[in-house]
């Protein structure tokens, strides 16, 4: 069996934030229900803060790599963690905030890269699906002075 250098692994996200409203017309809401099917499964609420929604695209076990969209509703967040590999974010639509332990929250866009680096501390608002293989070490929750607070 091919052994893996966990330090080289890259995860790649791809990160949306839905800012649709609710319509009220027959419509809007088919639309609306066929969004959230595309959006993917709900993001577990041991891991997020809000509504949030996993949409695996792609995996490799053997490259030990996964793709996946994650969309976050307004207000959703997820807990602080850490990724053993580089976390790249692409960011899809709309806007959201990175935060890294120790640096100052960040401002994300639609168009925006990020790479956050393996073992580095952060509350993003995309995570990794592949929880059962150890690809995320969950820590704490963020609290609401944190959150609220921007730093």
């Amino acid at each position: 069996m091919k052994k893996i250098n966990i330090a080289s692994v890259v995860f790649i996200t791809v990160l949306s934030i839905s800012c649709n409203n609710s319509k009220s017309t027959n419509a809007g809401t088919e639309k609306k229900e066929n969004e959230t099917s595309l959006k993917g499964n709900k993001a577990p609420a041991d891991y997020f803060t809000g509504n949030v929604w996993v949409n695996p695209l792609a995996y490799d076990s053997l490259a030990y790599w996964t793709i996946a969209k994650v969309t976050f509703e307004p207000g959703a967040h997820s807990n602080w963690h850490t990724h053993p590999g580089k976390q790249v974010l692409v960011i899809t639509e709309g806007t959201g905030y990175l935060k890294e332990n120790g640096k100052p929250i960040q401002l994300l866009r639609k168009g925006d890269v990020v790479i956050i680096q393996p073992g580095v501390g952060f509350v993003q608002i995309v995570m990794n699906p592949d929880i059962k293989n150890g690809v995320v070490n969950w820590l704490e929750r963020v609290t609401d002075e944190e959150y609220k607070s921007g730093k």
